[in-house]
């Protein structure tokens, strides 16, 4: 199995449902790794947004709270960061200050960006899953290591409909 493959294998899986929309930076035109991880996902299925990562996480949870399942792509991790309001203090929480009565459903890929080759230096190489699983109380944290987990995982997590954080390799990709 090979890392790449098995990305796009997931996220074409992920587009066959009638919901699944994909948006962020790169989704629709070239820039990044994202971009080719989504060769096989339509274009009508795509939503190429600007760089507002707090806005972009804040549309993915009202995408879904309007019956969409938001694939919400941030090209970096330490770009992802910026969205930690809507993340941390909205997502994560809404169904418990909601009573129930909000439940999103939001798939987030984020990439470490790459170090062998050509190091794209420390404000896009950042690692955060660590913190991440600190501070998110009731949405998984997934570390997509290996080839043998990525369409599993991403399968359980459309099966399910649990929020998840997917942390993608850069270098894996290669």
């Amino acid at each position: 199995m090979n890392y790449k493959n098995e990305i796009k294998k997931s996220m074409h899986m992920l587009s066959k449902n009638p919901k699944a929309i994909f948006l962020g930076q790169s989704v629709e035109v070239p820039g990044n790794l994202l971009f080719k991880s989504l060769e096989r996902v339509p274009r009508k299925k795509k939503l190429e947004l600007p760089v507002f990562e707090e806005t972009q996480m804040g549309l993915a949870i009202g995408l879904s709270l309007n019956g969409f399942i938001p694939i919400t792509c941030y090209p970096r991790f330490d770009f992802f960061i910026l969205s930690m309001n809507q993340t941390i203090n909205h997502l994560d929480k809404l169904n418990q200050i909601s009573s129930n009565e909000f439940d999103p459903f939001v798939i987030i890929r984020v990439l470490v960006g790459g170090k062998k080759g050509i190091d794209a230096g420390p404000q896009h190489t950042g690692n955060y899953t660590s913190a991440m699983k600190k501070m998110l109380k009731f949405l998984n944290v997934i570390e997509l290591k290996n080839s043998s987990q990525i369409y599993k995982s991403y399968n359980n997590c459309i099966t399910k409909k649990k929020s998840t954080l997917f942390v993608e390799y850069s270098d894996s990709y290669k």
